[in-house]
């Protein structure tokens, strides 16, 4: 009884959240038109480095834009997740926080909600990805299977990185400080990985601060589902570590929230 009341409390925050994001038409039209722009912009600019034979054995595939896909998909999860924690300050300025405090919900329900919603927001945007690729010419070896494992984890990634910015939200009671700590932590989690460019080609100590990002892990096991197949002793090793962060990022913005509001 007691779980099926979390799950229900749960329920209804995440249903909250996705009928606010549903209900913004120009979050919508930008979660359609920011992957685009990554994709055809970024994709065909960076297309020359395939004429290079040394640059297409390092980036596994004599198709550049195939190559990033897996980078857009977890750089949207992760620009996605990190304002995941504005919710929350937008919450507690229009009073709504307060309402949700007294109702009688389990307050867990209230991160978990979020973060569940955050998460199925993802997986949308990775959706838009997959078919702009497609119609870009990217093909996915793996087909159905590999592109629904790779929205999940995308999804979960985004999991991953709205725990972080909800965190901070439980802390950090300004949006604009919010936005200025979370922009902070973005760019440089994106060009310290193998997003967008192979770790064979980066300097040693970059080298060194990929092995720690975990974006790294991310994109690598999306490329090896989309492009290798699943080679499990490939795949594996990134799950593990994802699933690791994420037990330990979700446990503490809940107990930051619960700080926060106690």
């Amino acid at each position: 009884m007691i779980i099926q009341s979390i799950s229900t409390d749960i329920y209804w925050v995440f249903w909250r959240e996705m009928k606010k994001f549903t209900q913004q038409k120009p979050r919508i039209i930008m979660a359609i038109v920011q992957p685009l722009v990554w994709l055809v912009l970024m994709g065909n600019m960076m297309s020359g480095l395939t004429r290079n034979p040394m640059a297409i054995k390092m980036i596994g595939t004599g198709n550049y834009l195939q190559f990033m896909t897996p980078g857009i998909m977890i750089m949207t999860a992760l620009f996605g997740g990190v304002f995941g924690g504005t919710t929350i300050v937008w919450d507690r300025r229009l009073g709504y926080l307060n309402k949700m405090l007294t109702a009688p919900i389990h307050r867990a329900a209230i991160p978990i909600g979020k973060l569940l919603a955050l998460g199925l927001q993802t997986i949308f945007q990775s959706l838009l990805i997959v078919f702009i690729a497609l119609i870009l010419g990217v093909h996915f070896s793996t087909g159905f299977l590999g592109v629904i494992s790779m929205l999940l984890i995308s999804g979960f990634f985004g999991i991953i990185m709205g725990s972080i910015s909800l965190s901070f939200a439980a802390v950090i009671k300004s949006m604009e400080s919010l936005m200025a700590i979370t922009n902070f932590f973005t760019m440089p989690l994106v060009f310290t990985s193998n997003a967008m460019f192979p770790i064979s080609a980066m300097p040693v100590w970059l080298k060194i601060i990929a092995k720690f990002n975990p974006l790294t892990y991310a994109v690598s096991t999306m490329r090896t589902i989309a492009f290798n197949g699943f080679i499990w002793h490939d795949i594996w090793p990134g799950i593990v570590i994802l699933l690791l962060i994420a037990t330990i990022v979700i446990t503490i913005s809940i107990r930051m929230f619960f700080r926060s509001v106690s």
